[in-house]
């Protein structure tokens, strides 16, 4: 059933009914989606009593017209492969302030979905697997060694003013995370938001281990993409859901001189601003 719901959105976004019941257009289009929703399906259905399956990702509209826009229509895809609905919910970022001004910044990942795959007996704590980040390269710093922690991206933040506590913030999402710091910190220095503005603010993501292209938030400038594009950076626009590439940031700021704190969460992804 979810295959089929699937199939549907994808065939949604093309002009069926204008082809005909019997064209070869329909039948082509009507297969591909198919065929891609099957991907999708086989990758990510099983029971649902013992594993997590993305529903409302995989039926999501804006998945949807990503998925569509992979389809030739003058010729049928040779092999259908499965896409990745929504970024994973593997980090949980949490920053507490009391009336003292003694401050907790915490990050927990377990960097993909079930981390290592192994759970402590009798806790039920997965253990994370940041070692996928070591190189086996013998000669780089970063070489893969016993007794060695890897590069990683875990970077709970706190920022001082005058020798006092000013802000306690993180923003999660893998190698989003310094991106996110850098933007979140200049839209507050530099442009004096409160927490919450700076955290509901475009923010850019550059494919640090892909292909290097620039992503950008819809609703950008009009203007911005093909300015950056003549400079030579090669652009993609991010729409609805897959906006949660682009972090999840929680910021608490403390005024150094009453005590006050103003606090914000991040609107790309769940959290809450809570005060008590």
């Amino acid at each position: 059933g979810l295959a089929a719901l699937m199939a549907l959105n994808i065939a949604e976004g093309f002009d069926l009914a204008a082809m005909g019941p019997r064209s070869a257009d329909r039948y082509h289009f009507l297969i591909e989606s198919m065929r891609l929703a099957f991907a999708d399906a086989f990758r990510y259905i099983a029971d649902p009593q013992r594993t997590s399956v993305p529903v409302k990702a995989l039926l999501a509209k804006d998945y949807a017209r990503r998925r569509r826009a992979s389809i030739d229509p003058g010729r049928a895809m040779v092999n259908a492969e499965s896409g990745d609905p929504g970024a994973s919910s593997d980090t949980v970022y949490l920053a507490v302030i009391d009336r003292e001004g003694n401050a907790c910044s915490l990050i927990n990942s377990l960097y993909e979905d079930f981390g290592s795959g192994l759970v402590v007996p009798g806790t039920g704590m997965v253990l994370q697997n940041r070692g996928a980040n070591f190189t086996l390269d013998p000669r780089h710093p970063n070489a893969l060694a016993g007794g060695k922690r890897p590069y990683h991206t875990i970077m709970p933040a706190l920022a001082t003013r005058g020798g006092e506590l000013w802000l306690c913030f993180g923003v999660m999402g893998g190698f989003q995370q310094p991106q996110g710091h850098l933007q979140v910190v200049s839209n507050m220095v530099d442009f004096g938001m409160d927490p919450q503005k700076a955290l509901d603010a475009l923010r850019f993501r550059i494919d640090v281990t892909g292909s290097g292209e620039v992503g950008l938030e819809a609703g950008v400038p009009p203007e911005l993409p093909g300015a950056l594009e003549a400079r030579g950076h090669r652009i993609r626009i991010f729409e609805g859901y897959e906006r949660a590439l682009f972090g999840g940031g929680q910021v608490i700021a403390r005024d150094p001189r009453s005590g006050a704190l103003v606090a914000g969460s991040e609107p790309r992804a769940d959290g809450a601003a809570v005060g008590w």
